[in-house]
C-alpha cells in the first residue's frame, strides 16, 4: 500500500488540478453547441482520472492533496456533466437526480464523520469502479447524439454501450453509497 505523503507538486496533482479546470471549459462548449469539441474535454477528462492514480502509484507521488483532489475533480465532472448533458435532452432527469440524491447524501455524511475529529472515509473499489463507468459512460451518450444521423445501428449500438455503462455505473455508484454509509456508522458507533 503506497503512504500518502504531504507534497503538493506531483505530476498526479497537476492532472487532478487540470481536470478541475476542464470542467467548466465542458459545460461552456455544451452550452455553445459544440459538441465534438465537448466530447474531447470529456473523454479527456475521463481518461486523466485513470491515468492520475496510476501515476501516482507508479511514480510514488500519492499525496493526502491527491487523494482529495482527485475524488472532488471526479464529483464535480460528474455533477456538472449529468447536469449539461440532461439540459441537452442527453440524458433523462432521473438520472440526474439519482446521482445527486447520492452525492448528497454522502456529502452530509462525510461532514459529520469529519466533525467527529474522523479523516474523510476512504475510497471504495465499488465507487471507483462506478465513477469509471460513468466516466465512460458520458462520452459515449453524447457520442450517440453526435451521430444522430449516422446509420440506426451505429447510434443504436454507441447508445446501448452508454446506458449499459450508465446503468452500471448508477448502480456501483449507489453500492459504494450503502458501503460508505455502514462505514460511517460503526466509526460513529464506536465512540457511543
Amino acid at each position: 500500500m503506497d503512504v500518502a505523503t504531504n507534497r503538493v507538486l506531483t505530476v498526479p496533482n497537476a492532472i487532478s488540478a487540470a481536470r478541475l479546470v476542464m470542467v467548466p471549459v465542458f459545460a461552456v462548449l455544451l452550452a455553445r453547441r459544440q459538441d465534438v469539441a465537448a466530447l474531447v474535454v470529456l473523454a479527456v477528462s475521463g481518461a486523466s482520472d485513470w491515468l492520475d492514480g496510476v501515476l501516482a502509484r507508479r511514480l510514488g507521488q500519492v499525496s493526502r492533496l491527491g487523494q482529495l483532489l482527485d475524488p472532488v475533480a471526479d464529483r464535480l465532472f460528474i455533477v456538472v456533466t449529468i447536469i449539461a448533458l440532461a439540459w441537452r435532452d442527453v440524458v433523462p432527469v432521473w438520472l440526474v437526480v439519482v446521482l445527486l440524491a447520492r452525492d448528497a447524501a454522502l456529502g452530509v455524511v462525510q461532514l459529520v464523520v469529519m466533525r467527529g475529529g474522523w479523516a474523510p472515509l476512504p475510497v471504495h473499489l465499488a465507487g471507483k469502479t462506478g465513477t469509471l463507468m460513468l466516466l465512460y459512460a458520458f462520452p459515449l451518450l453524447l457520442l450517440a447524439q453526435i451521430l444522430g444521423s449516422a446509420p440506426q445501428v451505429v447510434t443504436t449500438t454507441v447508445a446501448g454501450l452508454g446506458w449499459a455503462a450508465a446503468l452500471w455505473g448508477v448502480g456501483l455508484y449507489w453500492t459504494s453509497g450503502v458501503f460508505y454509509l455502514v462505514q460511517a456508522r460503526r466509526l460513529l458507533g464506536s465512540t457511543a
